[in-house]
């Protein structure tokens, strides 16, 4: 794989339950919504699983994905293609944490930090339409 190998990571608050930040990272549809302008192919469940598989795709930048472990507060992915490395989410309420390592060419945290922001404002609209009378 050609390029350099970078580090880095990210956590945030957020205004969220553990069980709605699980949901984003791991539901196709949700997936959907807070990665665009990505597109995401997955497969059949459109639920990631320990051992799912899945593409990710911006412009002609391709992304292969395979979950290697997945708890009630941890996804971790395997990536090759435009990245050849690791991609760990872990989460709390009222927080998420983002690492990244991987060779690439691509700069990999901005990329890391524009999709934790998506997350966050996906999350946080999210919320604001469940709290609305």
């Amino acid at each position: 794989m050609l390029g350099t190998f970078q580090r880095s990571d990210l956590r945030i608050e957020i205004n969220a339950s553990s069980t709605a930040i699980r949901d984003s990272l791991t539901q196709g549809a949700q997936l959907r919504r807070w990665l665009y302008p990505q597109s995401l192919s997955i497969g059949d469940t459109d639920t990631l699983t320990l051992g799912s598989t899945f593409t990710s795709w911006i412009g002609p930048i391709t992304l292969q994905h395979q979950v290697i472990l997945l708890g009630d507060q941890t996804l971790q992915l395997l990536m090759s293609q435009a990245v050849d490395g690791v991609h760990e989410w872990q989460w709390g309420d009222g927080w998420v944490q983002s690492s990244l390592a991987g060779v690439s060419i691509l700069p990999l945290n901005l990329a890391q930090t524009l999709n934790i922001w998506r997350l966050r404002t996906f999350l946080e609209a999210q919320q604001q339409v469940v709290s609305t009378p």
